[in-house]
């Protein structure tokens, strides 16, 4: 029996990290996976001709040193490839319903594109201090 999970996508917000009581750093990021929609066999196209999308999100959880790793390199609108397993929880919300959710666990996070710098996010750099006289 095996529960594999494999998802590339563009991570949507920038990770973030908490630790657990007994130190076990947890840092989690949205990932957003897009495929095309069809109708009747074909893939629908949009009035400009693009084909349509539809994008699903996925809540990724990952531990220690894989969790260091992508807090340090990754940031949002990255392109990654998760390796991992899906993880189902169970709750009880205030009102006592059962609540469910899931998650993927990553065992590896693939870079497919690199972090973006201030200056591509639209950040202004203070380009006096590279005059050389």
């Amino acid at each position: 029996m095996q529960n594999i999970a494999i998802l590339a996508g563009n991570i949507g917000q920038d990770p973030e990290t908490r630790f657990a009581s007994d130190k076990t750093r947890i840092t989690s990021f949205t990932l957003a996976t897009s495929r095309p929609r069809y109708s009747e066999g074909r893939v629908l196209r949009d009035e400009n001709g693009y084909r349509v999308q539809d994008t699903e999100w996925h809540r990724i959880t990952c531990f220690n040193g894989v969790g260091k790793t992508v807090q340090e390199h990754c940031s949002k609108g990255m392109k990654v490839l998760v390796r991992g397993r899906i993880h189902y929880t169970k709750w009880k919300d205030q009102q006592g319903n059962d609540r469910y959710g899931s998650e993927i666990i990553a065992e590896t996070v693939q870079f497919l594109s690199r972090k973006q710098t201030e200056n591509e996010r639209g950040g202004q750099t203070d380009y006096d201090d590279d005059i050389p006289f």
